[in-house]
């Protein structure tokens, strides 16, 4: 049992403990371990029922106050199993030593180390919490700041803005939010919104933040909560307005955002466009303190992170763009600072500056030319964006990729500023070796880079990209799978006969069957587009299939004959019709009736887009001015092919109708 402690870093709160547990206190500082432990020993047998309530309730206090020190005293007392001990403590009738326990126990449960799943290993010590809140202020103000710190299914601060949910209680059990909000936390907490109290008031508030943030069915319920007559949205945004202090603000927006988010509240509603979003823009700028404008920035980014009309309106907002590129200038250089502590806390928020300014330039950039344009235009951008791809913080890295790959969904970027800083080669560095969650976006932003007019297409392909993309490919996250396929597609797409070869190569024909046989739609249709740009040019066709011909023939039949739907189907029609018209391999469609039999079926389908994509195969097999039409046409007569097509030329979808035309005069020329 380690339980050995450090002196607290705040020693106010022994203030409170009287004369006569001073000798107990006494021994919790001693640098003798062994009288530390004999400390901590004592203060567990004051646990005791047999003792007065009032030695209990000193005890609770003095184990407080051990919890403010450092790390390591929490951890000690957690593996003394404080918690229990004080959770048990809350069955008391005494309101003094319950206030005590709860004290406690926030203190214990705000810490880093302390796992939030303690609250949650008895069913019962969630309802006994919410029957507590009614006993005082203290009881209401230290209980919601326990839940507040003990729901964290998910985090504001997350990497990325949607994170991936924390382990849950057990491989089935519910998450934090749903096991809160099914013990009735809205309702129990709800009215202390309008405590008099201002801490009660904004530990509530806090509460809600964190009980709302991705979870609709809290924050539909939410939006229908009444509290003294008024509606939880309208008491929120009072407690956005100018008056009320900072933190008051960004929490009750924090609230709104998660509301909104999860289509709770409209995106056009006026306290979304008109109060929480403008409240937000504040947060950001030069006046306020360094972590509200992490704060304000990193949840103005989540708010407008998938809504064009807010990111219009954010971005022409109290000249929001350009008041981001001051959170670059973090530490100020160091001749301009003569304190010391500044110089420390700057350092200590530079990287969360810089990494709240990519994330929401990030949200701005997403749909709008003009917004990307902008945020380029910004002064030395891209240069901050390639340094911010090899910066020693994993979370600032990240944020600038998905910066970067907001912006690199503009074509007229991608050709200018994209080039002019060579953003490629960062971006190829940070794919070697980088954690998935980093990978992903990479090789998303690559994706857009490889598109066949970006100039930063060549260099890529010649610093290996070829070998890393197929690799992306055998991942076992499904993301990179996907990015890594649909990369290898784009650079295939009107690219030269090497480009093409290396490709097959790199993937090899074992692994191009997994692709087509993954469970993801995703990933099937991304192979398949592959193929039908590796399959594109006559001289690539038959080079292709001349090499690669039977397998191919082999997936085709098996996703013909497979249950997929109408848009994998027609990909692979489509395949069917780019191989009929190359010279030599159409031979490979003529030579194998099972294949004929199926396109001819699909002549006759139910499906428009199948019918046409089908016909296209057979115009394609009995094009006349090519060698051995002539055959090819009278083999397919007697199949009946020359029946359905007169029936398709009295379709009544124009696009089937002109195809079936074209192909019946074949036979007339």
């Amino acid at each position: 049992m380690a339980c050995v402690l450090e002196a607290p870093l705040r020693m106010s709160v022994l203030s409170e403990v009287t004369a006569s547990s001073r000798h107990y206190v006494d021994r919790l500082f001693d640098l003798d371990p062994q009288k530390v432990l004999q400390g901590v020993m004592l203060l567990y047998l004051l646990q005791q029922e047999t003792s007065s309530t009032e030695l209990r309730t000193e005890c609770a206090v003095v184990l407080g106050s051990l919890a403010m020190g450092t790390e390591n005293n929490v951890k000690s007392l957690l593996d003394c199993h404080i918690i229990p001990a004080l959770l048990q403590g809350l069955l008391s009738p005494d309101l003094k030593f319950i206030e005590a326990c709860l004290r406690c126990l926030r203190t214990i449960f705000i810490s880093p180390v302390t796992p939030e799943d303690l609250l949650y290993t008895d069913a019962t010590v969630i309802s006994h919490l919410m029957a507590l809140l009614s006993r005082s202020r203290y009881t209401q103000e230290y209980i919601c700041q326990i839940f507040s710190h003990c729901c964290k299914l998910q985090h504001w601060h997350s990497c990325g803005f949607k994170s991936l949910p924390q382990p849950l209680l057990c491989a089935n059990g519910p998450d934090h939010q749903t096991i809160l909000f099914n013990h009735g936390a809205v309702q129990n907490i709800a009215h202390l919104l309008v405590s008099t109290s201002y801490k009660v008031r904004m530990q509530a508030l806090k509460c809600f933040s964190v009980l709302a943030f991705e979870n609709p069915q809290v924050s539909m319920t939410l939006v229908n909560v009444l509290v003294d007559g008024e509606l939880l949205p309208q008491i929120f945004v009072k407690m956005l307005q100018r008056d009320k202090p900072i933190e008051m603000q960004l929490t009750s927006a924090k609230c709104l955002t998660s509301m909104c988010r999860a289509g709770a509240i409209r995106t056009d509603d006026s306290c979304i466009v008109l109060k929480t979003l403008p409240c937000l823009v504040r947060m950001c700028s030069k006046d306020r303190l360094l972590e509200e404008r992490v704060e304000g920035a990193e949840t103005l980014a989540y708010l407008i992170e998938t809504d064009v009309e807010l990111q219009r309106i954010a971005s022409i907002t109290d000249h929001l763009i350009v008041m981001l590129a001051d959170y670059f200038k973090y530490p100020s250089s160091v001749s301009a600072i003569t304190d010391i502590k500044r110089l420390d806390h700057d350092l200590k928020h530079a990287h969360e500056l810089r990494q709240a300014a990519f994330k929401l330039y990030a949200s701005l950039g997403a749909n709008d030319e003009d917004i990307r344009k902008k945020i380029i235009e910004t002064e030395n951008m891209m240069d901050r964006i390639v340094n911010g791809l090899s910066e020693s913080s994993i979370k600032v890295r990240l944020a600038a990729v998905r910066c970067l790959h907001s912006l690199s969904r503009s074509v007229q970027q991608l050709r200018t500023s994209f080039q002019d800083h060579a953003v490629w080669k960062p971006l190829m560095k940070l794919l070697q070796n980088a954690p998935n969650e980093i990978l992903v976006v990479a090789s998303s932003t690559l994706c857009n880079l490889l598109l066949e007019f970006s100039p930063s297409k060549e260099p890529i392909l010649e610093s290996g990209a070829i070998e890393l993309l197929c690799s992306l490919t055998q991942s076992e996250n499904l993301a990179l799978r996907v990015n890594g396929i649909w990369a290898l597609m784009n650079m295939a797409f009107q690219a030269e006969q090497k480009i093409k070869s290396d490709i097959l190569r790199g993937l090899s024909t074992e692994q191009l069957f997994q692709l087509l046989s993954d469970s993801d739609v995703n990933v099937l249709m991304k192979t398949l587009g592959l193929l039908r740009n590796l399959l594109s040019t006559r001289p690539h066709i038959d080079h292709i299939m001349s090499t690669h011909g039977k397998q191919i023939m082999q997936a085709v039949t098996l996703i013909l004959e497979g249950e997929h739907n109408i848009e994998v189907k027609e990909q692979t029609l489509c395949i069917l019709a780019n191989i009929a018209d190359g010279t030599t391999a159409k031979e490979l469609i003529m030579t194998n009736d099972d294949i004929l039999q199926k396109i001819k079926y699909y002549m006759s389908h139910s499906n428009a887009k199948l019918q046409l994509a089908a016909t296209l195969c057979i115009s394609n097999l009995i094009w006349n001015e090519e060698e051995g039409s002539q055959e090819r046409q009278d083999k397919l007569r007697d199949m009946g092919i020359v029946d359905i097509l007169h029936k398709l030329s009295q379709s009544s979808d124009s696009n089937l109708c002109d195809r079936a035309k074209t192909a019946l005069q074949q036979y007339l020329a």
